[in-house]
């Protein structure tokens, strides 16, 4: 009798078992659907400006001012692209940007993992205190550094030059930390295995410290070529002529010049927006896989 009822207790506490990890896998289900509807609604929101955009730029005028608004074109037409490169100089905007985007994300780069590299593996004096003293750089609000940058610039006389918007830029406190950070995670065997086989610091920075932290140098470039792409107070400061305008400032002028025609903003708007785009798709990847390993090791 008692092994019967043991038995029965038994089969008791299983069934109850398993109604509750059928209610937990229930309850997981339903917050996993929950997250999904949020997340996809939340890119439909997101999106929708930018296929607007999309759209109008290739709306003749007349369709652009009917009411209700359409997503619909009736007579598509490049129009507005090519008067955005007849009436101004687009493609020289779009050289500026890219050549100074460019220079400065490989500046940076090269100039930030070095610096991140004698940060997290090299021991000298006072090496702590000015890694502390480069990150409370981060915290001053980067328009205070507008009037004594434009001074240091002004007197070095590059206004309205690309040295004057390349150089201040070439390196960055968050670049710094972003690739020092990944470096900590590398064990200092590697590099110790690379002395041993009689290797120059240059050499153990190029052969064994750059192939391991590619996720990390995908991170800081896109991070890096989209702010420098998207920069506007800084040119704005510096820049005067027409000629060494970038893509942020030629879109000020065009809005201002031809506000009316949204047509041909909406079209500069797209033209700017694409290589941002191009280089977050090709390295999105080691991006994600930057951000979530970086500050493994602090």
């Amino acid at each position: 009798m008692d092994i019967k009822k043991d038995s029965d207790m038994k089969e008791v506490f299983e069934k109850r078992d398993l109604e509750k990890m059928g209610s937990i896998k229930r309850q997981q289900a339903l917050i996993r659907l929950i997250v999904y509807i949020t997340l996809t609604l939340g890119s439909i929101i997101m999106v929708i400006p930018f296929v607007w955009m999309i759209v109008t730029s290739f709306k003749p005028l007349d369709e652009i001012h009917t009411y209700p608004p359409s997503f619909i074109i009736h007579n598509p037409t490049v129009k507005a692209y090519i008067n955005l490169f007849r009436l101004i100089p687009m493609a020289r905007y779009f050289f500026n940007s890219i050549f100074v985007a460019s220079a400065i994300t490989l500046s940076q780069l090269f100039l930030c993992s070095l610096a991140g590299y004698a940060f997290a593996k090299h021991r000298f004096f006072g090496r702590d205190k000015i890694f502390l003293l480069l990150l409370g750089s981060m915290m001053i609000p980067w328009q205070i550094n507008l009037i004594p940058g434009f001074v240091i610039v002004k007197k070095f006389g590059w206004l309205n030059s690309f040295q004057g918007l390349i150089i201040p830029a070439m390196s960055s406190a968050f670049g710094i930390f972003l690739i020092r950070q990944f470096i900590m995670a590398i064990p200092d065997d590697l590099i110790d295995a690379a002395r041993i086989d009689g290797c120059s610091e240059f050499t153990i920075y190029r052969i064994v410290i750059l192939p391991l932290i590619k996720p990390a140098l995908a991170a800081l470039a896109i991070f890096s070529f989209m702010a420098q792409w998207n920069n506007f107070v800084w040119p704005l400061v510096i820049i005067y002529s027409s000629k060494m305008r970038t893509i942020p400032l030629a879109l000020s002028v065009l809005n201002g010049q031809f506000g009316e025609n949204f047509a041909m903003v909406m079209a500069g708007a797209v033209v700017a927006t694409l290589p941002v785009l191009t280089v977050f798709i090709a390295f999105q990847k080691y991006f994600i896989k930057g951000i979530t390993l970086t500050g493994l090791k602090a």
